[in-house]
Parts: C-alpha cells; structure tokens; sequence
C-alpha cells in the first residue's frame, strides 16, 4: 500500500502540472483539443487521489504499522469505527483529505460550469489545477502519509482522545471541505477576469459554488460547537480560539459576498466589490491553512509538531499577490452600471451588511495576530481572550441581526415614509412590547432583555413578508398552504435565505440564553450525598468503570430530580488514556428547548480523598462541575434550519406559473411582487 501510495501521489502532481500548463497554453494558443485533454486531466485527479486515499484506508484497516503514519495514528486497542478519524487526525492524512475533497469538487465543478462559461473555462481549470498542484507538491516532498517507519512496530500509538468522539466522524471533514472549496468560486471569478470576461459571466456559477461552500462551512463550525460543549469538559461550546476564528473569518467573508452578489446580479452593482470579497475569503483561507498547520499561533486544534508553517505561509502570500495582480490588472472594467441613488435602498443595506461583516473579520483577525504583534513590539506575549472579542464583535454581530430584518423588505433604489412604516411599523411595536413584556416579568441583564427584542423584530419582519405574499395567492384564489408553497417556489433563493435567517435567529436566541443567563457550581459529593442547584437536586447514586487496553474508562451514576420529581438519570463519563497521559470527558446532559442540565465528572476520588488513579482502591466520592444552560437547546437545533434554507435558496429554480387571476393583475401589490424578487 506505501508503494501504491506514493506513486499515486506522484502520478497526481504529474496530472497536476500537466493540467494548469496544459489549460493556459491551450487557450492563449486557440488549440481546443489541449484544452479538452487537460480539462479530462482534471478529472483523472479526482481517481488518482481516490485510490491514494483508498491505499491509505487499507493500511489503516489492515494496521500496517511499518507506515509512520499509521503508527503514529492508530493502535489495535482503539475502536475499530475511529479508523476514519484516524485518516485525517494528522498533518498528512489530512492533507490528502484536502486534495480527495478539492479534486472530486473541481470535477464537479467542470462537469456542471455554465455552457456560457466556456473561454474562460480553461483559465478556471488552470486556477484549480494549479492549486491542487501545491497540496500534492506538499503531500509528495515534505509530508507523505506513506512515508515508512524507521523501525519495527508491532502496535501503534492511537489518536489524541479527544478526537474519539462521534462529532469528529463530520465535522473536521466539513471544516476542511468548507475552507479548500473556497477555491472554486474564486477560480471561477478570476478565471472569468484572466479570459477578459468582467461583467456578469461568472456570476451564477461562483454565487452557487459559494452557497455551496459557506453551507459546508457554516456546518462543520456548528458541529465543532457541538463537539466542544460535549467533551472538552469546560461548558462551552465557542471560545474563539485560533483555529475557530480562522475558520470563522473566511465563514462571513463567504456571507458577505453571497449577499452583496445579489445586488450585482439585480443591479449590475458592485462588481468590484465582489471580486475583493472574494479574494479576502480565498486569502483568509490560505491563512487558515497556515495557522492550523505550523503556523505561530498556538491551538488546541492545530497540528502543532508541524513544520510545514513556512510552506503555508509561503502558498498564501503567493495567493494575496495572484488576487491582487489579476484584480488590478482588470480594474478599469469591473466598474458599476450605476451608482447607488439612496441611503435609504436595498442596495445600501446589502453595503452596509457588508461593512459590518468586514468589521468583525477584522477585529477577529487582529485578536489572531496580537500576540505575535506583542511579541514583536515587547518580546512578550500578550494573549487574547473571549472577552475582548465578545466586547467588540457582539454589538456588531447584534447590528447584523438587526439589518436582516430592515434590509430584505427596503426596496430596491429608494424607500419613501410611507413603505418604511407599512413594513417596519408591526416588528417595531411588537418587539418593543416583547422588550416591556419581558422586564416586567421580572427578566435581568438589560442587553439580554434588548437583544431578545432585536430577534423578535426580525422573526416579525419576515413572517410579515410571508404572511402578505401568502395572503396575496389566497386573494387570487388558493388556500393558505398552497399559495405559502407558491409563494417559496416562485423565488427559492431569496425564501432560502429567510430560512437560513431564522436559523441565525435561533443560534443567537441559544447564545443569548447561554451568554447571559447560564448558572455553573463545582462541588464534591460522596456516594449517596446529593447537591442542590436552583430548582434541581443531583445525587450521585453509583459509579462504574471499565479498563481497556488503551484506557481507563470510569462513570458516574447522576439520579436528577426538578421541582422535587425524579427527571431522569444521567451517566456523565471520563477516562484516562496512560499513552497520552490526558484524560477525555463526556457529559451528561439533560436538554431541552428551556435549558440544560450539563454536569462533567472532573475526579473520581477514594475514601482517602485521592484520585483512584494515583492511590488506588474504591470510588467513595466524585467532584463535578454543574451547569445550568438556559436555552443551549437552540443552538443546535439551528443547524437543521441553516442546512433546509441553504438547500431550498440552490434548489433549481422552476419557471414561474402565476394563476389566471394573478396574470389579470397587471399592476402587483408590494406582497405579490415578492414572488418575483422585485
């Protein structure tokens, strides 16, 4: 399998090559057969890495452990299902992962390219190639998956234990998808501006791929959320660690550019604005790639023993400096149709949406780079932490929220006073009566209480729309259900994105509840003693354990009860792995759509108060942490609503059939005219 491997890895930087020269030469030369031979030598890539990753797999399922990677990655204690975890849990293996994932994407990206699309094409091909060139250029000279051992294994050291854990079976393979997929709208942008095509050409075919992508993206971020709250043992579930923010910043780059790209479809504006977009998500994910693989910045997440930081390093600034030349280069005909005529317009909404976004790229990307900075100016490391980006990226990600509900229902060029109160007037007020309604009650924390109000406000905006276009197909002869579905259908991207809104609406309504109003105690409670924290009781009825090979895995046996009533039981569970000296945690947790019941076992002790581990003899008692999580529920349950707006805003689009009735409306009210996007 090393010897399969490795030259497949070759055979891939061959077709590579071949590819990138074989696209540019056949364009500039007007020879369409080299053009065609190299765009089908994109799509043996796609095999060629499929069976280096299938050699890979095999040494891992057969534990060929004369492979250095496989050793340090696998061991025959370890369970069998984390075998695909193990695939991509190092440097190299990951790697390949990359170059599988962006290889069978640009495949797909070729095979489905708009028939309109066809000379710029080759210079797409190109970009692409070109990239996949550099991973398999990594993968072959300087971090072979199939490079061998240098002496005789008969077992392997496993994979860091907190990748054991179902979360990590999708989530960093969406994370690394979401940020090397970034390449294909931005190869169709500046393919499109390398062959001369810089108006719309591209347009449809980098605004589907970034839908794409961003869902990709945005799913893997929810999942390592996910991940995160359940075993890292602290509570949370978002920390702004390196490694999230620089997945994070690339996410809204991607956010920024998919709203701001419907103003130049609709309007022919900002189409300059568009491509520097795009190049900061591209450049932003070469970033990425640099931080998490070697770079300067310390993660829990990153691939710290690497150093291939350098070569990263190196790749992104040839990328900044690619974007750059292309971009200027073809500045003079990437200007507007037409300027922006009103402050108080879609478009200016769309443009203010953007800056916000913008703003927080930054602030997170200088909270990545300031103890580098520090460093630098003191030669002393001043670290960041949650609360300077909390401070300052909160009150901007809250503007945001708020523009969704203000932006979508402004119309295009100018708003007078009388349409901003037909449409603002009802979230207004009922938000404000949400805000009084809930300081009544006895609600604290006044910025909880006003950003409660904010999401209110939106979720009005937008079941406003929806109500008065639905109303609209029942006029015109359907009942409810039926003109709700038209009203969908007849413009699934821009109902795709109300959806993919109150899936943002629900994720801030979990951050919120968990933000401000979560309750933590630590406490230590012998077998049978119980512990009261607001309206529940926790007693720790029992303990259980099981060694294992490669562990010691230990349990305990949490009776809950709320209001004085049996709820349940809970089995919160933590082991220790002697081979990494490190402990992995699962919690127990009761959820439901009001809170959380979170509990983390931290020690098991014996009677003379030690850790079992270090005095031996029985369990007698336990510390654990205890959390209340208001409304944590939500912000998991945002994840499927994100993912059902992404898939209805790319769902082909069908022709538009209006009923007889609606065709002898020759002059559509504001609700009607929503069907058609206008």
């Amino acid at each position: 399998m090393a010897e399969l491997g490795q030259l497949t890895l070759m055979l891939g930087l061959a077709l590579t090559v071949y590819a990138t020269l074989g696209s540019v030469l056949g364009a500039r030369k007007g020879v369409p057969e080299l053009v065609v031979s190299a765009r089908n030598a994109t799509y043996l890539i796609t095999a060629v890495a499929g069976v280096t990753a299938i050699a890979l797999v095999t040494a891992f399922v057969t534990n060929d452990f004369s492979i250095e990677y496989v050793y340090g990655h696998s061991s025959t204690a370890m369970d069998r299902s984390f075998l695909w975890v193990s695939f991509f849990s190092g440097n190299e293996g990951s790697l390949l992962f990359i170059v599988l994932t962006l290889s069978l994407m640009t495949s797909i990206a070729m095979f489905l390219s708009p028939r309109g699309f066809k000379d710029a094409l080759p210079y797409t091909t190109a970009i692409l190639a070109g990239i996949m060139g550099f991973f398999f250029f990594v993968l072959v000279f300087f971090a072979s998956p199939f490079a061998p051992l240098d002496f005789v294994a008969t077992e392997g050291l496993g994979i860091n234990p907190l990748l054991t854990h179902p979360g990590m079976f999708i989530h960093p393979p969406l994370q690394m998808s979401g940020l090397v997929g970034i390449s294909i709208p931005f190869a169709f942008a500046f393919g499109a501006l390398i062959a001369g095509k810089t108006r719309d050409e591209w347009l449809d075919a980098a605004r589907v791929s970034a839908i794409v992508i961003w869902a990709l993206l945005g799913s893997g971020m929810l999942l390592g959320a996910w991940w995160a709250y359940t075993i890292l043992g602290w509570g949370g579930y978002w920390a702004w660690d390196p490694i999230e923010n620089v997945a994070f910043m690339p996410f809204l780059a991607l956010t920024t550019f998919i709203h701001s790209v419907m103003v130049q479809k609709r309007r022919g504006m900002f189409r300059m604005w568009n491509v520097v977009l795009l190049s900061v998500a591209f450049v932003l994910a070469q970033f990425g790639m640099f931080i998490n693989r070697g770079g300067p910045v310390v993660s829990v997440h990153s691939f710290g023993a690497s150093t291939l930081g350098i070569i990263f390093l190196a790749f992104m600034l040839f990328s900044l400096a690619f974007a750059l030349i292309v971009f200027f280069w073809r500045f003079n005909d990437l200007k507007s149709d037409r300027p922006l005529e009103s402050f108080l317009s879609r478009e200016a909404s769309f443009l203010m949406n953007n800056f916000l976004l913008l703003g927080i790229v930054g602030v997170t990307l200088w909270g990545v780079l300031f103890p580098l900075a520090s460093e630098f100016a003191q030669e002393e490391t001043v670290t960041v932490s949650a609360p300077y980006f909390n401070h300052i990226n909160g009150p901007m990600l809250l503007a945001l929220v708020l523009l969704m509900g203000v932006g979508p229902v402004l119309p295009w060029r100018r708003a007078n006073r009388a349409s901003l109160k037909r449409w603002l007037l009802w979230p207004a007020l009922l938000a404000i009566t949400a805000l009084a309604g809930m300081a009544a009650s006895g609600l604290e924390k006044p910025i909880a209480l006003f950003s409660f109000s904010v999401l209110v406000f939106v979720i009005t905006s937008i079941g406003q729309e929806w109500y008065r276009g639905t109303m609209a197909r029942r006029r015109a002869g359907d009942n409810f259900a039926v003109g709700f579905w038209k009203l969908v259908n007849g413009n699934r991207p821009r109902h795709g994105g109300y959806v993919v809104h109150i899936s943002i609406l629900v994720l801030a309504f979990g951050i919120i509840g968990t933000g401000f109003y979560s309750q933590r105690e630590d406490t230590i409670l012998n077998l049978g003693e119980s512990f009261e924290i607001d309206n529940y009781r926790i007693e720790f009825a029992g303990h259980g354990e099981e060694p294992r090979a490669d562990r010691l895995a230990q349990w305990a046996i949490i009776n809950v009860y709320k209001d004085g009533k049996y709820a349940g039981e809970l089995r919160p569970w933590s082991a220790f792995y002697p081979g990494f000296n490190q402990v992995s945690v699962r919690a127990g947790i009761s959820t439901g759509p009001i809170e959380d019941l979170y509990i983390i076992p931290t020690d098991f002790l014996n009677e003379r108060g030690e850790g079992v581990l270090a005095g031996g003899g029985p369990v007698t008692r336990a510390v654990f942490r205890v959390s209340i999580n208001p409304l944590a529920w939500w912000l998991w349950m945002a994840g499927p609503i994100f993912i059902l707006g992404s898939v209805i805003a790319l769902w082909p689009q069908p022709a538009v059939e209006l009923s007889p009735a609606l065709n002898r409306r020759r002059r559509p009210t504001r609700s009607a005219a929503l069907q058609t996007g206008d």
